[in-house]
């Protein structure tokens, strides 16, 4: 599902506009910023919900075209608002907020104008899983919040018909996902109208509620979500695998692409621009994931050689993927080991870093209904403002297809020093406007994942040369992700063409392959966001070290990284070396 754009609305120009002359520099930013906050919370009620904001977890986003254009427009004119501000002006720090901003609003119009919300979905989200997502990270904790759950699921059915609007929208334009991508969206659809209504994730909400609220009401709450969830939610859920069935299916591209769709070259030099914060071309950047896989390569060699194993490089993958022991038996025995790298890695936290978020996070199965073409892990995001912790999600179905020994990596990766380490410490930065907390820039965010998966080194957490081969194996994956999701979308690859880059040099499982393989088909651009992100981290440390000899602190180093929120890699660059002079003295 496409990024919700930030925007607000006419009638706080006008207010603004008043005023304007009079103003500073400074003050006239602190007034686009106050706005931009204001309509970001209303644009964007799931952010504005997990910040703690009272009304937005009543509603859901606004999916309809006419709401995109209407955003569109005030995007315009928030673009001439800033552009009349003298940076010169301002202070560094607004200086900072200001070029990000605009930043963002520019590239916020130009994504408007692709009209990406014709497809909103991904082979494993999308707009039809996100409601079981808010379900399962959703706190009740007074009469306030069960009323506003109740006023989201009343809102659901319409969101599902201005999503299938969209999908037709997009059949009339030829813009449309691939076959290898409808169908497993068809099958969540399907299994999701399966689901007992009493057992849905939707009313999981109200099996969690305070004493305070007393047993009568909150035997009424239950009573009307579920009656929701039977006679108005499943309708609209069986309408939309019915419609997958009758019409997308037969309108699904028959490329897979994305420079086949209408205007596709465009976009997908877009997407590349947009999801690394560069301005590599899809050709530089399939290079660069082909001198990876050579470099990452060697590494896997040298480490094999460590086990003294005497076959082929082959052979080993082989082995690796079959032999029993590298295998968990049960999903409570996979969570348990996952469980205890965790803590392993909590333990090693202080050593590399000077601030650490107060959230925690908890390490919980991915749900049942959506595990076949999950991936094979992923962190949900918490909130402090709502009582909810973050999770690592591990995936527990086909066991033997879950390694052991890429475990420790996946699990740095997404819980800490990761994704939850780096998340919730943004959400924390209270000092930050509201749009630097809620940015989303996956260069940052997944580059910072990729790194941690480096650090994992320095922390002790690979325990054999079995599972510092499935840290390679892992970078290896990211390494392919340049060149597949390059190969597929802009020098047209088929399916295989793609995989042999994964089987030919990873221990990545065959499910595992697979469920990537399809996850870049269907979300171009985003794959290429680890890769780039992480070595850009790993040069700006370089370049720190030398810089600074022993006076380098890794504690400060990460703090610099993680304390001005996720920010585009330039911006980034501009931060760390900053840091690096004052740190000269």
């Amino acid at each position: 599902m496409r990024k919700l754009i930030h925007v607000f609305c006419c009638w706080s120009l006008l207010l603004a506009s008043v005023h304007a002359g009079a103003q500073t520099a400074e003050e006239s930013l602190q007034r686009v910023i106050a706005d931009f906050e204001r309509f970001q919370r209303h644009y964007d009620p799931l952010s504005a919900g997990q910040e703690g904001d009272r009304e937005a977890p009543r509603r859901l986003p606004d999916a309809s075209p006419e709401a995109d254009q209407n955003q569109r427009k005030e995007l315009v004119a928030f673009d001439e608002r800033l552009a009349k501000i003298d940076a010169v002006q301002l202070s560094s720090d607004s200086a900072l907020n200001h070029r990000l901003l605009t930043r963002i609003v520019k590239e916020s119009i130009e994504e408007v104008g692709f009209d990406f919300g014709r497809i909103p979905f991904q082979n494993d989200s999308g707009f039809h899983t996100l409601a079981d997502y808010i379900g399962r990270t959703t706190t009740i904790g007074s009469r306030e919040d069960a009323d506003a759950w109740l006023a989201r699921l009343e809102a659901l059915p319409a969101y599902y018909q201005q999503n299938v609007a969209n999908l037709k929208r997009g059949i009339e334009t030829r813009y449309t996902q691939p076959r290898i991508v409808v169908d497993r969206v068809l099958q969540v659809a399907r299994k999701q109208v399966e689901v007992k209504p009493e057992d849905n994730s939707l009313l999981l909400p109200f099996a969690r509620m305070p004493a305070g609220i007393p047993a009568t009401a909150q035997a009424e709450y239950r009573s009307k979500a579920l009656a929701m969830v039977r006679d108005k939610v499943y309708p609209a859920q069986r309408a939309f695998a019915e419609f997958m069935a009758r019409e997308y299916v037969p309108a699904a591209r028959p490329a897979l692409a994305w420079r086949t769709t209408p205007g596709g070259e465009a976009s997908y030099r877009f997407l590349v621009r947009q999801e690394t914060t560069t301005d590599m071309t899809p050709d530089q950047i399939h290079k660069l994931g082909l001198d990876e896989v050579a470099r990452i390569r060697g590494l896997m060699e040298k480490t094999i050689a460590e086990t003294d194993f005497k076959g082929t490089f082959p052979e080993f993958l082989k082995m690796l993927r079959t032999d029993p022991r590298f295998y968990a038996h049960t999903a409570t025995e996979l969570l348990e080991k996952a469980s205890e790298i965790a803590k392993r890695s909590d333990d090693q936290l202080p050593r590399l870093f000077g601030t650490l978020p107060r959230l925690t996070y908890g390490v919980r199965p991915v749900p049942a209904e959506m595990a076949e073409g999950y991936t094979t892990g992923r962190y949900w995001q918490g909130s402090l403002q709502t009582g909810q912790a973050g999770g690592y999600m591990v995936n527990t179905s086909r066991l033997d297809q879950r390694p052991l020994y890429e475990l420790p990596a996946l699990t740095v990766h997404e819980a800490v020093p990761g994704h939850h380490l780096q998340i919730a410490l943004s959400q924390e930065l209270a000092g930050l406007p509201y749009f630097r907390r809620n940015i989303s820039v996956t260069a940052f965010t997944e580059g910072w994942g990729l790194y941690s998966e480096f650090l994992g080194e320095e922390m002790g957490i690979y325990r054999d040369p079995y599972e510092r081969f499935g840290r390679y194996s892992y970078e290896m994956w990211r390494a392919c992700r340049l060149v597949a999701d390059t190969g597929i979308h802009w020098l047209g690859w088929d399916i295989e063409q793609a995989r042999r880059c994964f089987t030919e040099n990873s221990a990545l499982a065959p499910h595992n392959i697979q469920t990537e393989l399809e996850r870049y088909v269907s979300w171009p651009g985003q794959a290429l966001a680890y890769k780039v992100g992480e070595l850009r981290f790993r040069q700006l440390r370089r370049e720190a070290e030398q810089a600074l000899g022993e006076r380098f602190d890794i504690r400060k180093f990460h703090d610099t990284l993680l304390l001005g929120g996720p920010l585009p890699l330039d911006v980034v660059e501009v931060r760390v070396r900053d840091w690096i002079k004052k740190s000269q003295g």
